[in-house]
């Protein structure tokens, strides 16, 4: 019976030489333009192989072997002088990350009493531009009936795996979400005029977020009452009632200017009183 033990015991420990562990995936979100740091959790030794392995197919980019390093820039120089590897423990820092570094990341960790795998889900996050609150610039033609509330529009450009919110106070009012390239997201919202509450419009990916505050007092003014008929036809009389008096004044100012250029040449044809007597 014991040596039975002893056979199985061989038998175990000599399989657990082929055999691969492998961990769950790990998620790791990062914004663009940060380093991150993939942790093997081990310490590493002469008897350790560590490979590091990028995308779908496979693609080797560190390699630490007798505790030498090796790194490589990956296709089209990807990794071009951006990846560093640790001698002791064999984790992979990537600096200055771009979205074109997200994807699937694998360690192969080989050893005498057998091989250890860990993948990493690396999702690099672009930057958050400050969402833009405008006015509905069509609201003041529409309607009077539509003039008691102030139509809003909270945008943002060229933004991936967000969401876009309108909050009042702490309380979620709306929101859209994208998962893709988005050249341009909007969001609406209406409220009313001198409304004390407060709005703010909040852009956010799982690891950061942009907020922009409301100004109603600035961007909700009441429209202009809108022109009647009468009023329009009131204005263009006065209009040309204008035109007219204008007319009249510079004819009256020419007329003026023109007798008196006329006024010496009559005085000249007059007889003087001396030819007269001269006559008699």
């Amino acid at each position: 019976m014991l040596c039975l033990f002893a056979l199985l015991y061989y038998l175990w420990h000599l399989l657990g030489v082929f055999c691969v562990e492998t961990d769950e995936i790990k998620s790791v979100s990062v914004m663009e333009g940060e380093s991150v740091t993939l942790n093997t959790d081990v310490n590493v030794t002469q008897r350790h192989k560590i490979l590091w392995k990028f995308g779908d197919r496979g693609l080797l980019i560190a390699l630490l072997d007798d505790n030498e390093v090796s790194l490589f820039n990956g296709t089209e120089g990807q990794f071009r002088d951006r990846l560093q590897l640790d001698h002791q423990t064999g984790s992979l820092t990537i600096r200055n990350v771009t979205t074109t570094d997200s994807g699937l990341y694998e360690l192969n960790i080989k050893g005498r009493t057998g091989d250890r795998v860990k993948k990493f889900n690396v999702t690099v996050y672009s930057h958050l531009f400050i969402p833009v609150i405008s006015r509905d610039s069509s609201q003041c033609s529409s309607s009077s009936s539509s003039q008691q509330n102030c139509s809003l529009l909270c945008s943002v450009v060229n933004e991936s795996a967000v969401t876009l919110s309108w909050f009042k106070g702490n309380s979620l009012l709306s929101s859209i979400s994208v998962s893709n390239i988005s050249f341009s997201l909007s969001l609406p919202l209406e409220v009313e005029y001198q409304d004390n509450n407060n709005y703010s419009c909040v852009i956010n990916n799982p690891i950061r977020n942009q907020t922009t505050h409301l100004d109603i007092n600035e961007l909700c003014q009441p429209c202009s009452s809108p022109v009647h008929c009468c009023g329009f036809t009131e204005t263009v009389i006065r209009l040309a009632g204008s035109v007219l008096v204008g007319v009249a004044t510079v004819a009256v100012l020419v007329y003026d200017i023109r007798s008196r250029r006329s006024y010496p040449e009559t005085r000249e044809q007059t007889p003087r009183a001396d030819e007269y007597d001269d006559v008699a």
